[in-house]
């Protein structure tokens, strides 16, 4: 049975992708960038978007679940658990007596499980309507610098990510990494980056769901703001509602972070901002997933929005939601636009 033909009301979650997932791309590849983009479907598990069918026989729903299988477990109604992270755990702990509480999942403790640990938080797609659902990976860089540091003391030049790399862009590496038909770890990174539209516009989109159909993630060289404008569009299917609603909570976020103690302080590598709507219209926009999140240095004071360089622990959290705005009033003025032609094409 298709997935349409579930109850329409579900109560599940999208908490946040795991560590893990951000360490390398999936193997899944676009093999011809010369043809139009488009919004390629795939039912791959195995990084970022977990779409798992729940059917229980006393109920009939869907869980959405990012990061890698096993990551997750369905809790109380209204609530989801996360596998344990001390590092994730300390953020939420914090974040609930900060300006940015309204912008996260409500964190209710941790709880053990079949000896397992996990952090209880609010599902975020309780109560949604058939929800549509994008997760767009915030900052310049999505690594810590100690990955880069930890690897830079004692290079190791690895076939694994060579081979990524080449079945994206068979051109990327140098003369010396095709002879040796390997690349390090800190080059992967630093060109992964480079590949999307993280290192231009501070943030990219990792995966798109709508009205709980398959999942779509093919957006890793999706690095400009008319690709970007059109995914918006198509993610929304052109709703000025919803999209004036992602446009103000985003403004609503900027406004929180200049005020947040938590932001001052933190290095906040590898987050989200999950994107959530239904076909009723109720939409908005969360931070999540802050297991690379971590305070920064006693000496050192970040603007989040300057460029990154080696030790200024920069992560360029505010240029990417500055160019998240942009691009998102970029597609509200798209979207209007073709409301008010819409009358004249039948005229």
């Amino acid at each position: 049975m298709k997935d349409q033909n579930l109850s329409t009301s579900t109560c599940s979650s999208l908490a946040g992708s795991s560590q893990e997932s951000d360490e390398v791309f999936s193997d899944l590849e676009e093999k011809s960038p010369s043809k139009k983009r488009v919004l390629r479907k795939t039912k791959s598990w195995k990084t970022f978007f977990t779409m798992v069918h729940w059917s229980l026989r006393r109920r009939s729903s869907w869980v959405q679940l990012a990061g890698h299988e096993g990551n997750f477990k369905a809790s109380e109604k209204g609530q989801i658990l996360k596998k344990f992270s001390p590092v994730e755990n300390a953020c939420l702990v914090e974040l609930m007596g900060d300006v940015l509480h309204p912008f996260v999942p409500t964190y209710h403790g941790v709880v053990e499980t079949n000896g397992e640990r996990y952090i209880q938080m609010d599902d975020l797609l309780c109560g949604l309507d058939m929800p549509s659902i994008m997760d767009c990976k915030m900052g310049t860089r999505t690594y810590l610098e100690e990955e880069v540091n930890k690897v830079g003391q004692s290079p190791v030049a690895r076939r694994d990510l060579y081979q990524k790399m080449v079945k994206v862009d068979p051109l990327a590496p140098t003369a010396q990494e095709h002879g040796q038909a390997a690349v390090t770890k800190p080059r992967y990174m630093q060109w992964r980056e480079s590949i999307s539209s993280s290192a231009s516009f501070g943030f990219r989109i990792e995966g798109v769901t709508i009205e709980g159909g398959v999942v779509q993630r093919d957006f890793k060289q999706t690095r400009t703001k008319e690709q970007i404008v059109e995914t918006f569009l198509t993610f929304t299917r052109n709703r000025l509602d919803v999209l004036g609603t992602y446009l103000a909570r985003l403004e609503s976020l900027r406004q929180a972070l200049k005020e947040s103690t938590f932001f001052k302080t933190h290095e906040v590598i590898g987050s989200s901002l999950l994107f959530l709507h239904d076909r009723k219209g109720q939409a908005s926009v969360w931070m999540i997933d802050f297991g690379k999140t971590r305070p920064t240095p006693e000496n050192i004071h970040l603007s989040h929005n300057v460029a990154w360089t080696q030790g200024n622990h920069e992560d360029g959290y505010l240029l990417g939601l500055q160019h998240l705005i942009d691009t998102m009033q970029g597609a509200l003025d798209v979207a209007r636009k073709h409301q008010e032609e819409a009358p004249s094409i039948h005229s």
